[in-house]
């Protein structure tokens, strides 16, 4: 019987079910202890959203490397996992519900969780139908989430060790603020920008003599912390004003 080859190669048509298949088949399962372990853990992707071009690239130099190592004959792991990604996750289900007309506090603490549950489910599935169109080699019997109890556990350990230790202290230190999630961010969750910015001159009086200097700034609003004028001692032009004093036009404070 003639079977007609069609023009175009179609990949969903030949692709279909095959990645289901070496699932259901345990394909990818590792376990066999009468091999040598091999393990790739796979940089958990944030569930914040859906993977992109850099984690197909990522994914994919990984799952060479598996495939290889399975065929060379070792107990391949892959491993899949996500990660919670904390407030990021948190700035989008509150973006969801600024959409709906509500927010966290109208939900309060434990209807924000469910929704934000809800959100995690929903991603994570997208996730790995993602990596299934890759034919990611991933034991799913084993896939972890950053927020698992076993995971929480160590963390909470952790903590507790380095605070025991007083390696984990509370201080006063400059911090990057959140006014609308209220809460600390680290540096990679910020965006920075760059705004044009003013050179701000000020005039200063030399209370001895009466002199006049002025002094530039990008920063004004520092010089109400301010608690001396330093002058180059090779500028000659200024240099015969050190020891003098002179009067901070911010506040009006007497400085040497």
């Amino acid at each position: 019987m003639e079977k007609n080859l069609a023009q175009k190669y179609d990949h969903k048509a030949v692709e279909e079910g095959k990645y289901n298949r070496w699932i259901e088949k345990g394909y990818f399962t590792a376990g066999d202890k009468s091999k040598d372990p091999f393990t790739i853990v796979i940089p958990p992707p944030n569930v914040t959203g859906i993977l992109h071009i850099g984690h197909a690239w990522d994914n994919t130099l990984q799952d060479i490397i598996a495939r290889y190592k399975r065929m060379q004959g070792y107990d391949m792991l892959f491993l899949p996992g996500m990660d919670h990604a904390g407030i990021a996750t948190q700035a989008k289900v509150d973006a969801r519900l600024k959409s709906e007309g509500i927010s966290r506090y109208d939900l309060g603490r434990e209807k924000f969780l469910e929704r934000a549950w809800e959100w995690k489910a929903e991603y994570a599935k997208t996730i790995r139908t993602q990596w299934g169109k890759l034919g990611n080699s991933l034991d799913y019997s084993r896939e972890r989430f950053t927020m698992d109890d076993g995971f929480n556990d160590a963390v909470r350990h952790v903590f507790v060790k380095l605070y025991n230790e007083g390696l984990i202290y509370r201080g006063w230190r400059i911090i990057n603020w959140d006014p609308e999630a209220r809460t600390a961010l680290s540096n990679i969750e910020v965006y920075y920008q760059d705004d044009p910015g003013k050179m701000y001159h000020f005039k200063y009086v030399v209370k001895e003599t009466g002199e006049e200097f002025v002094v530039a700034t990008t920063r004004p609003e520092t010089m109400f912390g301010d608690v001396c004028v330093v002058v180059n001692p090779s500028d000659e032009k200024l240099n015969h004003l050190i020891g003098k004093h002179t009067t901070n036009p911010a506040n009006g404070q007497e400085l040497p």
